[in-house]
């Protein structure tokens, strides 16, 4: 098997392939290109697109050259797949300043160093906006058929639950097939990469390839990734794990791969961190806290650089083992000016955002799950007063053994 192929097998990224044998064959001989599409529906991505983009980062690691294709024009279609409703349609302001976010994003995860592998940035709204609607129809639209589209996952299930799907939604499979053929024919783009939920869009392109341009074009497919809770990767209780800082700091964003099940930690050492996989067969044994720390600041390191991956380890050692107050620990500032009722518990958890539901504070409260400077508070009236503040007006707020926050006095 391909060196390539064997690694993308080995990490647990394989999911299916249109034709593993020729595909293998193919990148034995010659490196290629391949690309991953990323729609703008939000300003950033979150941890449920990593696996895409350490795909991209294994194309590189074995000469292949990554295109990678923001969806400037799908975006303002919107992708049925896995949905259960219409997406909100953005306006042209909003995609504009979605595009250059996850770009910058992306920027982050590749090597632009060798001219060979450096990634390509392509916007398919270059091509989608001057599509001819009846050339589109005549040239494109005959290579489909309404009895196969209708067989696709996105579109039965909307179907089956007796949702409502869109004319415009239905036609984005069409679309992201004619990006893999625009791709084929510009750059000679050979192969496609996606979620197992794209599937059938990335077969309707290989076989709009071959019909309209007598070419061999692949698709490669990866799992969709659950934790072992069952929760969808990327999701928490306190929401999206976001790749961008603005939205998610490093802090936080090293804690959610400090504190995944034990169950995860090897599987998502071979999935999220450029670490070999026999060293990580090698060390899977080993305790299981140091390899949540491992995997933190390698998958920390990757996005925010080895310093902060480093400023986070030390800041949850502070926290955790020394109950004292990390530097880099998340904060947020509140005043408390005499002429006015001091904060109540119950207030500054909501400000805080640790918690949004009063019921579930209350119920943390009785429980002793929420400590002020690691002393457990248990009346929902406790006030938060100036005395409660260290010299340097900051006191720590914990909620559980996960959640902490410097809040400072302004």
């Amino acid at each position: 098997m391909n060196k390539f192929l064997k690694e993308f097998k080995d990490r647990g990224y394989f999911y299916q392939c249109t034709s593993e044998k020729e595909l293998s064959d193919l990148i034995d001989k010659e490196k290629i290109k391949g690309y991953i599409g990323f729609d703008c529906t939000a300003e950033s991505l979150h941890v449920g697109s990593l696996l895409q983009i350490m795909c991209l980062r294994l194309m590189q690691k074995h000469g292949h050259r990554p295109i990678v294709l923001i969806g400037g024009g799908t975006t303002r279609i919107g992708d049925p797949s896995g949905k259960d409703k219409t997406r909100k349609i953005l306006t042209e302001k909003e995609i504009e300043k979605n595009i250059k976010n996850i770009e910058e994003i992306l920027k982050k995860f590749l090597d632009n160093s060798d001219p060979k592998t450096k990634p390509i940035f392509v916007n398919n709204y270059s091509w989608l906006k001057e599509l001819n609607y009846i050339s589109f129809l005549r040239d494109i639209g005959k290579h489909f058929t309404i009895n196969k589209m209708l067989t696709f996952e996105s579109v039965k299930s909307r179907l089956d639950r007796e949702q409502s799907l869109s004319y415009m939604e239905f036609n984005y499979m069409i679309l992201q097939a004619y990006d893999f053929l625009e791709l084929n024919n510009k750059e000679n783009c050979m192969l496609q990469i996606g979620g197992s939920d794209q599937w059938g869009n990335i077969v309707n392109g290989t076989e709009l390839i071959k019909r309209y341009s007598n070419k061999h074009a692949y698709g490669l497919t990866t799992p969709l990734i659950t934790l072992a809770s069952g929760a969808k990767m990327g999701k928490t209780e306190s929401g999206a794990i976001w790749l961008d800082e603005n939205l998610l700091s490093s802090y936080d964003y090293w804690q959610f791969w400090r504190n995944v099940d034990d169950r995860d930690v090897i599987k998502f050492l071979k999935m999220f961190s450029d670490l070999d996989v026999e060293e990580i067969n090698k060390i899977k044994n080993e305790n299981i806290n140091k390899l949540k720390i491992k995997l933190a600041n390698e998958a920390t390191s990757m996005l925010h650089g080895n310093d902060k991956a480093l400023l986070a380890e030390k800041t949850a050692k502070k926290t955790f083992e020394e109950n004292s107050l990390g530097e880099n620990l998340p904060s947020i500032k509140i005043k408390l000016n005499s002429n006015e009722k001091n904060i109540s518990i119950v207030d500054l958890i909501v400000l805080s955002k640790l918690e949004n539901s009063k019921s579930e504070i209350r119920r943390l409260l009785k429980g002793k799950g929420i400590k002020i400077n690691n002393e457990a508070i248990v009346d929902d009236k406790f006030l938060i007063k100036e005395n409660l503040f260290d010299k340097n007006k900051s006191l720590k707020l914990s909620i559980g053994k996960k959640k902490h926050l410097k809040v400072i006095l302004t």
